[in-house]
């Protein structure tokens, strides 16, 4: 996930900050995800209404509130076995 720049004006933003407020002034700043985009409203529309004290918690709103498209192929995992009683797919080595 790469913030575009967005990171220094999270920096400068004054806070406390609530995610409306930060949103009205940030909220069409795209941030480029591993399959896509979002944008910053986007993803904090989906964390609900929170209150910010300072740039880091902006920071995590943000790293945690993107979609499924930040990541690389869903439910995928190539290090978990399968639960004990439970059938899954054969282990392959690349």
């Amino acid at each position: 996930m790469r913030l575009n720049g967005l990171g220094d004006a999270i920096d400068r933003h004054e806070y406390p900050t609530s995610s409306t407020d930060f949103a009205q002034h940030y909220g069409d700043e795209v941030i480029e995800l591993q399959n896509g985009e979002e944008t910053v409203a986007e993803i904090l529309a989906r964390l609900g209404d929170e209150t910010y004290t300072c740039p880091q918690d902006v920071r995590d709103a943000l790293f945690t509130g993107v979609g499924h498209e930040a990541i690389g192929r869903r439910y995928y995992s190539d290090r978990d076995p399968s639960p004990l009683g439970e059938d899954g797919p054969e282990m392959v080595s690349f």
